[in-house]
């Protein structure tokens, strides 16, 4: 199938599966031309081919690191001359347990790599080629940075920050850049498993619409606010959550 060229670039971090790739695979689709990054050099390597390596290149490096984050800015724009949307995809979640034994060591890591990591991306994109031309960010926070969730309190708490930062991109990166935030729960990801692993069922009935999140349902949401379609939309939080924030009130 001949894909038409939108003429539009992305940078989707944290892609090389998952949530990150399958919005990747979505700009694809549509036309866009992308540059990915994750840790592993094979698993990127992999995804590229998958995608398509006449329209996709992939950066390997770590989130956090300043350095990488430039190379795969200029990488970006060396391949394709433009980087007009960004995707803050990559994050982690290392430890599992309640807020009063958190070791602060890890909830700084967890903070660098899902905070600093966004915010360091978002400042190379801006100056490399947003600020003078104009696109859109879309971050990827989680439906446990708008409410408690026991046990994964550093990363929800790293998560409420994405949010807070999504508003403060988009009163400063205003009128040029659109910068917005995506909030699912649970997503069927290997990074997500440790929350339903041999118990989805169980963990889908609380769902009103009866099933855990997949990643392309969140693909559909990114692609749609990285897109002109949502040209009047900045500073908000899209929660994509199954309905389950319904079953919060009383009774």
């Amino acid at each position: 199938m001949t894909v038409h060229d939108s003429g539009k670039v992305a940078l989707v971090t944290g892609a090389s599966r998952g949530i990150g790739y399958a919005i990747a695979e979505a700009l694809v689709a549509r036309g866009d031309r992308v540059c990915i990054t994750g840790r592993g050099e094979e698993a990127l390597k992999e995804a590229v081919d998958k995608l398509g390596a006449d329209r996709v290149i992939g950066v390997a490096g770590k989130a956090h690191d300043v350095a990488h984050q430039a190379d795969a800015v200029a990488r970006a724009m060396e391949a394709f001359g433009r980087v007009d949307y960004l995707v803050n995809n990559a994050g982690t979640n290392p430890v599992f347990g309640p807020m009063a034994d958190l070791d602060l060591d890890v909830a700084r890591k967890v903070y660098e790599t899902n905070v600093l990591s966004a915010l360091g991306f978002a400042q190379q994109t801006w100056k490399a080629w947003q600020k003078d031309n104009g696109g859109a960010i879309v971050n990827i926070a989680s439906v446990a940075g708008i409410s408690a969730s026991p046990f994964i309190g550093a990363y929800g708490m790293s998560k409420a920050a994405m949010v807070n930062l999504t508003q403060q991109l988009a009163h400063e990166f205003a009128p040029q850049v659109r910068v917005n935030a995506i909030a699912p729960a649970v997503v069927k990801t290997k990074f997500a498993t440790a929350l339903y692993e041999g118990r989805e069922a169980e963990a889908a009935a609380a769902y009103p619409l009866g099933r855990l999140g997949v990643p392309e349902d969140i693909a559909g949401a990114a692609a749609f606010l990285a897109s002109d379609q949502a040209g009047w939309i900045t500073g908000q939080t899209l929660v994509i959550d199954g309905g389950i924030f319904l079953n919060a009130g009383v009774g």
